[in-house]
């Protein structure tokens, strides 16, 4: 799944023409790069490609004073088709890729020194409250100047409900940890040794 190339063909539909740099700075404002995968820094190669390819095409060459020369891409109905294919495609999985962190903790996290494992995962959901306040925060932005429609708020809300949810997840598992790492004190069975038999 091209996120990149998703992400480029659907605004060159929605938007209508455009070139690179208001591409690019569309995926800035919206921080896609963060929340949804998309590789800005790939976005003009990617472009380059499409057109290659026939899914877009170039109109023109603008140069505006002293700032580079920017081609303009329109979307060829070749590029509206893989728009729909890759729509699909993004849609309809149920699940997201693979987990990393599930398969660490499942396969290789025994026998590991529990303290030095909790501090991993603090480390881990610190970046993530970070993040989702950031994407917050952005999102909080966009919507005060309009520049994000509902769907795309929709989305970004989406992301920042993920993550809370993945802090809270790093927070139960923590204390999960620590009560496991903590000293037994023995039950009453054990303080009074066992029952005498009866007979």
């Amino acid at each position: 799944m091209n996120l990149t190339r998703l992400m480029a063909l659907g605004t060159l539909a929605r938007y209508g023409p455009q070139h690179g740099h208001q591409i690019r700075r569309l995926a800035e404002l919206t921080n896609v790069g963060e929340w949804g995968g998309v590789s800005v820094g790939a976005l003009y190669r990617e472009l380059r490609a499409m057109e290659g390819e026939g899914l877009v095409e170039a109109l023109r060459t603008e140069k505006v004073g002293k700032r580079p020369e920017r081609t303009v891409y329109e979307i060829t109905r070749d590029g509206c088709l893989e728009l729909t294919a890759l729509r699909e495609q993004a849609i309809r999985p149920l699940m997201s890729g693979p987990d990393p962190l599930g398969v660490a903790l499942t396969f290789a996290a025994d026998g590991m020194d529990r303290d030095e494992l909790r501090r991993m995962l603090r480390a881990r959901r610190e970046k993530l409250a970070i993040g989702g306040a950031e994407i917050a925060a952005d999102l909080k932005r966009l919507q005060d100047k309009g520049f994000i429609d509902v769907l795309a708020a929709a989305i970004m809300r989406r992301v920042v409900l993920t993550i809370e949810t993945e802090v809270r997840w790093h927070d139960e598992l923590d204390a999960t940890l620590a009560d496991a790492t903590r000293p037994q004190t023995p039950s009453a069975v054990q303080r009074r040794g066992p029952e005498p038999e009866t007979s």
